[in-house]
Protein backbone atom coordinates (compact mmCIF):
# COMPACT_ATOMS: atom_id res chain seq x y z
CA UNK A 1 0.00 0.00 0.00
CA UNK A 2 1.10 3.74 -0.78
CA UNK A 3 1.73 6.25 2.11
CA UNK A 4 -1.12 7.62 0.62
CA UNK A 5 -3.39 4.47 0.65
CA UNK A 6 -2.31 4.09 4.25
CA UNK A 7 -3.39 7.45 5.60
CA UNK A 8 -6.86 7.31 3.56
CA UNK A 9 -7.27 3.81 5.19
CA UNK A 10 -6.38 5.04 8.84
CA UNK A 11 -8.61 8.11 8.31
CA UNK A 12 -11.89 5.81 7.06
CA UNK A 13 -11.12 3.49 10.44
CA UNK A 14 -10.54 6.87 12.10
CA UNK A 15 -14.19 8.51 11.03
CA UNK A 16 -16.15 5.17 12.11
CA UNK A 17 -15.05 5.36 15.65
CA UNK A 18 -18.91 4.33 17.48
CA UNK A 19 -19.19 4.72 21.25
CA UNK A 20 -21.72 1.83 22.32
CA UNK A 21 -23.90 3.74 25.14
CA UNK A 22 -24.44 -0.33 26.51
CA UNK A 23 -20.89 -0.69 26.45
CA UNK A 24 -20.29 2.80 28.79
CA UNK A 25 -22.72 1.30 31.35
CA UNK A 26 -26.34 2.02 29.86
CA UNK A 27 -29.07 -0.54 31.04
CA UNK A 28 -31.94 -1.49 28.44
CA UNK A 29 -34.70 -2.35 30.90
CA UNK A 30 -36.05 1.37 30.62
CA UNK A 31 -36.47 1.52 33.99
CA UNK A 32 -32.43 2.56 35.70
CA UNK A 33 -31.69 6.12 34.62
CA UNK A 34 -28.50 5.98 31.71
CA UNK A 35 -28.07 9.66 31.56
CA UNK A 36 -24.95 8.79 32.73
CA UNK A 37 -23.60 6.31 30.15
CA UNK A 38 -24.89 8.80 27.55
CA UNK A 39 -22.99 11.23 28.87
CA UNK A 40 -19.81 9.60 28.70
CA UNK A 41 -20.58 8.58 24.80
CA UNK A 42 -21.07 12.57 24.41
CA UNK A 43 -17.95 13.31 26.16
CA UNK A 44 -15.84 10.59 23.89
CA UNK A 45 -17.53 11.38 20.95
CA UNK A 46 -17.26 15.06 21.58
CA UNK A 47 -13.22 14.83 22.18
CA UNK A 48 -12.84 12.89 19.11
CA UNK A 49 -10.44 14.87 16.98
CA UNK A 50 -12.30 12.86 14.04
CA UNK A 51 -16.39 11.64 13.19
CA UNK A 52 -18.06 10.06 15.51
CA UNK A 53 -21.08 7.96 16.11
CA UNK A 54 -23.01 7.19 19.07
CA UNK A 55 -24.75 4.08 19.31
CA UNK A 56 -27.87 3.11 20.98
CA UNK A 57 -28.68 -0.61 20.43
CA UNK A 58 -32.97 -1.50 20.02
CA UNK A 59 -33.48 -1.34 23.78
CA UNK A 60 -35.73 0.98 25.78
CA UNK A 61 -33.10 3.26 27.83
CA UNK A 62 -34.57 5.60 30.43
CA UNK A 63 -33.03 9.04 30.38
CA UNK A 64 -33.60 11.70 33.17
CA UNK A 65 -32.78 15.44 31.75
CA UNK A 66 -29.60 15.95 29.72
CA UNK A 67 -28.05 18.42 27.88
CA UNK A 68 -25.42 17.58 25.19
CA UNK A 69 -23.12 20.51 24.94
CA UNK A 70 -21.26 21.24 21.83
CA UNK A 71 -19.07 24.49 22.25
CA UNK A 72 -16.04 22.56 23.39
CA UNK A 73 -16.06 19.57 20.85
CA UNK A 74 -13.08 18.82 18.63
CA UNK A 75 -15.02 17.36 15.73
CA UNK A 76 -18.37 19.19 13.63
CA UNK A 77 -19.79 15.06 12.41
CA UNK A 78 -21.33 13.76 15.28
CA UNK A 79 -23.70 11.01 14.35
CA UNK A 80 -26.37 9.87 17.37
CA UNK A 81 -27.64 6.28 15.43
CA UNK A 82 -30.60 5.32 17.17
CA UNK A 83 -32.12 1.67 16.83
CA UNK A 84 -34.35 1.83 20.42
CA UNK A 85 -36.61 4.20 22.51
CA UNK A 86 -35.58 6.82 24.82
CA UNK A 87 -37.89 7.14 27.54
CA UNK A 88 -38.43 9.91 30.20
CA UNK A 89 -38.89 9.27 33.59
CA UNK A 90 -42.77 8.41 33.95
CA UNK A 91 -43.58 10.69 36.92
CA UNK A 92 -44.00 14.12 34.75
CA UNK A 93 -42.67 15.99 38.28
CA UNK A 94 -39.27 14.60 37.70
CA UNK A 95 -38.36 17.00 34.66
CA UNK A 96 -41.86 18.58 34.17
CA UNK A 97 -40.46 22.03 35.64
CA UNK A 98 -36.87 21.78 33.62
CA UNK A 99 -37.51 23.51 30.20
CA UNK A 100 -36.78 20.50 28.04
CA UNK A 101 -36.11 16.89 28.34
CA UNK A 102 -33.12 16.11 25.75
CA UNK A 103 -31.14 19.74 25.27
CA UNK A 104 -28.19 20.24 22.34
CA UNK A 105 -26.81 23.36 22.93
CA UNK A 106 -24.37 25.25 20.88
CA UNK A 107 -23.54 21.93 18.90
CA UNK A 108 -22.47 22.04 15.33
CA UNK A 109 -22.92 18.83 12.87
CA UNK A 110 -24.86 16.96 14.34
CA UNK A 111 -27.41 14.31 13.04
CA UNK A 112 -29.55 12.54 15.04
CA UNK A 113 -30.72 9.31 12.68
CA UNK A 114 -33.95 6.82 13.75
CA UNK A 115 -34.91 6.38 17.13
CA UNK A 116 -38.08 7.15 19.09
CA UNK A 117 -38.45 9.46 22.09
CA UNK A 118 -41.15 8.55 24.66
CA UNK A 119 -42.19 11.29 26.64
CA UNK A 120 -44.85 9.57 28.53
CA UNK A 121 -46.54 12.82 28.66
CA UNK A 122 -50.09 11.11 29.45
CA UNK A 123 -49.81 11.54 32.93
CA UNK A 124 -49.46 15.21 32.82
CA UNK A 125 -52.09 16.16 30.06
CA UNK A 126 -54.87 14.44 32.21
CA UNK A 127 -53.60 16.49 35.25
CA UNK A 128 -53.37 19.68 33.08
CA UNK A 129 -56.87 18.94 31.39
CA UNK A 130 -58.36 18.49 35.18
CA UNK A 131 -57.24 22.16 35.73
CA UNK A 132 -55.37 21.09 38.71
CA UNK A 133 -51.75 23.00 39.42
CA UNK A 134 -49.26 21.16 37.14
CA UNK A 135 -45.91 21.47 35.92
CA UNK A 136 -45.75 23.14 32.36
CA UNK A 137 -43.85 20.08 30.88
CA UNK A 138 -40.97 19.35 29.56
CA UNK A 139 -40.25 19.77 25.66
CA UNK A 140 -38.78 16.30 24.26
CA UNK A 141 -35.84 17.79 21.90
CA UNK A 142 -34.19 21.13 21.64
CA UNK A 143 -31.30 22.40 19.80
CA UNK A 144 -30.20 25.57 20.63
CA UNK A 145 -27.62 28.01 19.38
CA UNK A 146 -26.84 25.34 17.12
CA UNK A 147 -25.74 24.52 13.11
CA UNK A 148 -25.80 22.12 10.62
CA UNK A 149 -28.18 19.78 12.07
CA UNK A 150 -30.17 16.64 10.55
CA UNK A 151 -32.92 15.00 12.28
CA UNK A 152 -33.55 11.91 10.23
CA UNK A 153 -36.61 9.07 10.80
CA UNK A 154 -37.01 10.08 14.52
CA UNK A 155 -40.40 9.39 16.10
CA UNK A 156 -41.64 11.20 19.19
CA UNK A 157 -44.52 10.17 21.24
CA UNK A 158 -46.68 11.96 23.73
CA UNK A 159 -44.19 14.89 24.92
CA UNK A 160 -45.41 16.57 28.09
CA UNK A 161 -45.08 19.58 26.07
CA UNK A 162 -43.42 20.37 23.05
CA UNK A 163 -42.28 17.61 20.85
CA UNK A 164 -39.05 19.61 19.24
CA UNK A 165 -37.87 23.20 19.41
CA UNK A 166 -35.51 24.28 16.98
CA UNK A 167 -34.21 27.65 19.10
CA UNK A 168 -31.17 30.45 17.01
CA UNK A 169 -30.25 28.14 15.18
CA UNK A 170 -28.53 27.55 11.37
CA UNK A 171 -29.23 25.28 8.86
CA UNK A 172 -31.74 22.59 10.27
CA UNK A 173 -33.00 19.53 7.86
CA UNK A 174 -35.66 17.43 9.53
CA UNK A 175 -36.99 15.10 7.85
CA UNK A 176 -38.90 11.57 7.88
CA UNK A 177 -40.13 12.67 11.30
CA UNK A 178 -42.86 10.80 12.89
CA UNK A 179 -44.83 12.95 15.71
CA UNK A 180 -47.34 11.61 17.45
CA UNK A 181 -49.74 12.69 20.84
CA UNK A 182 -53.58 12.98 21.61
CA UNK A 183 -55.92 15.43 19.84
CA UNK A 184 -56.76 16.85 23.44
CA UNK A 185 -53.36 17.13 24.46
CA UNK A 186 -52.24 20.40 25.26
CA UNK A 187 -49.53 22.74 24.06
CA UNK A 188 -47.96 19.52 22.27
CA UNK A 189 -46.58 21.14 19.54
CA UNK A 190 -45.13 18.87 16.73
CA UNK A 191 -42.26 21.39 15.51
CA UNK A 192 -41.83 24.85 16.87
CA UNK A 193 -39.02 27.31 14.80
CA UNK A 194 -37.63 30.10 16.59
CA UNK A 195 -34.61 33.22 16.24
CA UNK A 196 -33.33 30.79 13.11
CA UNK A 197 -32.78 30.27 9.35
CA UNK A 198 -31.94 27.95 6.53
CA UNK A 199 -34.43 25.48 8.46
CA UNK A 200 -36.66 22.60 6.31
CA UNK A 201 -39.16 20.15 7.65
CA UNK A 202 -40.04 17.51 5.15
CA UNK A 203 -41.70 14.23 4.27
CA UNK A 204 -43.47 14.43 7.36
CA UNK A 205 -46.45 13.01 9.49
CA UNK A 206 -47.41 15.11 12.65
CA UNK A 207 -50.63 14.05 14.67
CA UNK A 208 -50.53 16.09 18.27
CA UNK A 209 -53.16 18.27 20.37
CA UNK A 210 -51.53 21.99 19.27
CA UNK A 211 -50.11 23.52 16.36
CA UNK A 212 -48.20 20.60 13.80
CA UNK A 213 -45.64 23.20 13.17
CA UNK A 214 -45.19 26.90 14.80
CA UNK A 215 -43.02 29.41 13.52
CA UNK A 216 -41.99 32.02 16.13
CA UNK A 217 -40.57 35.23 15.61
CA UNK A 218 -37.50 36.22 13.96
CA UNK A 219 -37.47 33.44 11.69
CA UNK A 220 -36.23 33.63 7.95
CA UNK A 221 -35.95 31.22 4.87
CA UNK A 222 -38.02 28.10 6.41
CA UNK A 223 -38.91 25.77 3.97
CA UNK A 224 -41.60 22.71 4.78
CA UNK A 225 -43.05 20.24 2.02
CA UNK A 226 -44.60 16.89 2.21
CA UNK A 227 -46.10 17.08 5.70
CA UNK A 228 -49.28 15.42 6.53
CA UNK A 229 -51.20 17.49 9.71
CA UNK A 230 -53.49 16.66 12.10
CA UNK A 231 -54.73 16.13 14.29
CA UNK A 232 -54.02 19.12 15.55
CA UNK A 233 -54.16 23.08 14.95
CA UNK A 234 -52.22 23.28 11.31
CA UNK A 235 -49.11 25.12 10.40
CA UNK A 236 -49.12 29.00 12.13
CA UNK A 237 -47.04 31.52 12.10
CA UNK A 238 -47.35 33.17 15.41
CA UNK A 239 -48.17 34.02 17.83
CA UNK A 240 -46.23 36.98 16.71
CA UNK A 241 -46.15 40.90 18.14
CA UNK A 242 -46.23 40.15 22.03
CA UNK A 243 -42.58 42.05 21.97
CA UNK A 244 -42.40 45.95 20.80
CA UNK A 245 -38.98 45.20 19.92
CA UNK A 246 -39.40 41.61 17.68
CA UNK A 247 -37.53 40.36 15.17
CA UNK A 248 -40.22 39.26 12.11
CA UNK A 249 -40.67 36.02 9.82
CA UNK A 250 -39.48 36.09 5.92
CA UNK A 251 -39.55 34.01 3.22
CA UNK A 252 -41.34 30.92 4.52
CA UNK A 253 -42.45 28.47 1.81
CA UNK A 254 -44.93 25.75 2.90
CA UNK A 255 -45.70 23.48 0.81
CA UNK A 256 -47.79 19.88 -0.45
CA UNK A 257 -49.41 19.77 2.87
CA UNK A 258 -52.27 17.61 3.56
CA UNK A 259 -54.50 18.91 6.85
CA UNK A 260 -57.17 16.72 7.90
CA UNK A 261 -59.73 17.50 10.61
CA UNK A 262 -57.55 20.33 12.03
CA UNK A 263 -58.53 23.39 13.88
CA UNK A 264 -56.50 25.35 11.16
CA UNK A 265 -55.16 25.03 8.44
CA UNK A 266 -52.42 28.10 7.29
CA UNK A 267 -52.73 30.57 10.18
CA UNK A 268 -50.94 33.63 10.66
CA UNK A 269 -51.57 35.02 14.21
CA UNK A 270 -50.61 38.10 16.30
CA UNK A 271 -51.16 39.93 19.29
CA UNK A 272 -52.88 42.94 19.45
CA UNK A 273 -50.75 44.85 20.67
CA UNK A 274 -48.13 47.29 19.55
CA UNK A 275 -45.01 45.72 17.77
CA UNK A 276 -42.95 46.73 15.26
CA UNK A 277 -42.84 42.85 14.01
CA UNK A 278 -43.58 41.97 10.91
CA UNK A 279 -44.61 38.55 8.44
CA UNK A 280 -43.43 39.10 4.62
CA UNK A 281 -42.38 36.73 1.55
CA UNK A 282 -44.66 33.67 2.57
CA UNK A 283 -45.90 30.98 -0.23
CA UNK A 284 -48.23 28.57 1.13
CA UNK A 285 -48.87 26.25 -2.27
CA UNK A 286 -50.42 22.82 -3.23
CA UNK A 287 -52.72 22.02 0.05
CA UNK A 288 -55.23 20.11 0.46
CA UNK A 289 -57.91 20.74 3.31
CA UNK A 290 -59.45 17.51 4.71
CA UNK A 291 -62.72 18.52 7.34
CA UNK A 292 -60.81 21.63 8.55
CA UNK A 293 -62.26 24.37 10.99
CA UNK A 294 -60.57 27.63 10.03
CA UNK A 295 -58.01 26.35 6.23
CA UNK A 296 -57.37 30.05 5.36
CA UNK A 297 -57.02 32.25 8.73
CA UNK A 298 -55.28 35.40 9.38
CA UNK A 299 -55.65 36.77 13.13
CA UNK A 300 -54.34 39.98 13.95
CA UNK A 301 -56.82 40.16 17.26
CA UNK A 302 -55.16 37.16 19.06
CA UNK A 303 -56.10 38.55 23.16
CA UNK A 304 -57.56 35.89 24.61
CA UNK A 305 -59.87 36.29 27.52
CA UNK A 306 -59.12 39.83 26.93
CA UNK A 307 -55.90 40.34 29.06
CA UNK A 308 -52.60 41.70 28.09
CA UNK A 309 -54.20 44.01 25.08
CA UNK A 310 -57.79 45.34 25.27
CA UNK A 311 -58.53 48.34 23.30
CA UNK A 312 -55.01 47.81 21.40
CA UNK A 313 -54.40 46.82 17.86
CA UNK A 314 -51.32 44.23 16.20
CA UNK A 315 -48.65 46.31 14.88
CA UNK A 316 -47.38 43.27 13.12
CA UNK A 317 -46.68 44.14 9.04
CA UNK A 318 -48.36 41.75 7.47
CA UNK A 319 -47.12 41.97 3.06
CA UNK A 320 -46.78 39.84 0.33
CA UNK A 321 -48.57 36.43 1.39
CA UNK A 322 -49.53 34.14 -1.60
CA UNK A 323 -51.70 31.29 -1.23
CA UNK A 324 -51.82 29.50 -4.59
CA UNK A 325 -53.81 25.70 -5.32
CA UNK A 326 -55.62 25.24 -2.11
CA UNK A 327 -58.42 23.04 -1.98
CA UNK A 328 -60.41 20.99 -0.03
CA UNK A 329 -63.47 21.50 3.08
CA UNK A 330 -64.45 23.57 5.45
CA UNK A 331 -65.98 22.33 8.57
CA UNK A 332 -67.08 26.03 9.67
CA UNK A 333 -68.86 28.43 6.90
CA UNK A 334 -66.15 31.09 6.77
CA UNK A 335 -63.02 29.01 4.78
CA UNK A 336 -61.19 32.42 3.89
CA UNK A 337 -60.31 34.83 7.24
CA UNK A 338 -58.69 37.59 6.91
CA UNK A 339 -58.72 39.56 10.12
CA UNK A 340 -55.96 42.08 10.23
CA UNK A 341 -54.73 45.02 11.87
CA UNK A 342 -56.48 48.22 11.54
CA UNK A 343 -53.61 50.28 11.93
CA UNK A 344 -51.58 48.33 9.51
CA UNK A 345 -53.46 46.47 7.31
CA UNK A 346 -52.66 43.34 5.72
CA UNK A 347 -51.28 44.15 2.18
CA UNK A 348 -50.61 42.53 -1.45
CA UNK A 349 -52.45 39.22 -0.32
CA UNK A 350 -52.66 36.87 -3.34
CA UNK A 351 -55.28 34.07 -4.19
CA UNK A 352 -54.58 32.15 -6.83
CA UNK A 353 -56.59 28.35 -7.82
CA UNK A 354 -58.42 28.44 -4.30
CA UNK A 355 -61.38 26.46 -4.23
CA UNK A 356 -62.68 25.46 -0.66
CA UNK A 357 -66.05 24.14 -0.47
CA UNK A 358 -68.29 23.94 3.10
CA UNK A 359 -70.85 20.88 2.94
CA UNK A 360 -71.29 20.32 -0.57
CA UNK A 361 -71.95 24.28 -0.89
CA UNK A 362 -69.25 27.20 -1.69
CA UNK A 363 -68.21 28.77 1.04
CA UNK A 364 -67.55 32.25 2.93
CA UNK A 365 -64.79 34.44 3.00
CA UNK A 366 -64.79 37.57 5.35
CA UNK A 367 -61.95 40.36 4.94
CA UNK A 368 -61.27 42.90 7.47
CA UNK A 369 -58.66 45.54 7.03
CA UNK A 370 -57.04 43.36 3.94
CA UNK A 371 -55.72 44.68 0.47
CA UNK A 372 -55.07 41.81 -2.30
CA UNK A 373 -55.60 40.34 -5.40
CA UNK A 374 -57.22 37.33 -6.73
CA UNK A 375 -56.73 34.81 -10.09
CA UNK A 376 -57.34 31.89 -11.44
CA UNK A 377 -60.53 29.60 -9.84
CA UNK A 378 -61.34 31.17 -6.30
CA UNK A 379 -64.16 29.91 -4.03
CA UNK A 380 -65.17 31.28 -2.00
CA UNK A 381 -65.18 34.66 -3.98
CA UNK A 382 -62.25 36.93 -2.87
CA UNK A 383 -63.44 39.36 -0.49
CA UNK A 384 -60.98 42.46 -1.12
Amino acid sequence: MTQEAIGAYLSSLAASITYNVVSLGAKADGKSDSSKAFLSAWAAACGSANPATIYVPNRRFLLGRITFAGQTCKNTRITFRIDGTLVAPSNYNVIGNSGNWITFQRVTGVSVLGGTLDGQGTGLWSCKNSGKNCPTGATSLGFYNSNNIVVNGLTSLNSQMFHIIIYACRNAKLQGTKIVAAGNSPNTNGIHVQLSTSVSILNSRISTGDDCISIGPGNSNLWIENVACGPGHGISIGSLGWDLQEPGVQNVTVKTVTFKGTQNGVRIKTWARASNGFVKSVLFQHLVMDNVQNPVIIDQNYCPNNKNCPGQVSGVKISDIMYQDIHGTSATAVAVNFDCSKKYPCSNIKLVDVNLSYKDQTAQASCSNVGGTSSGVVKPSSCF
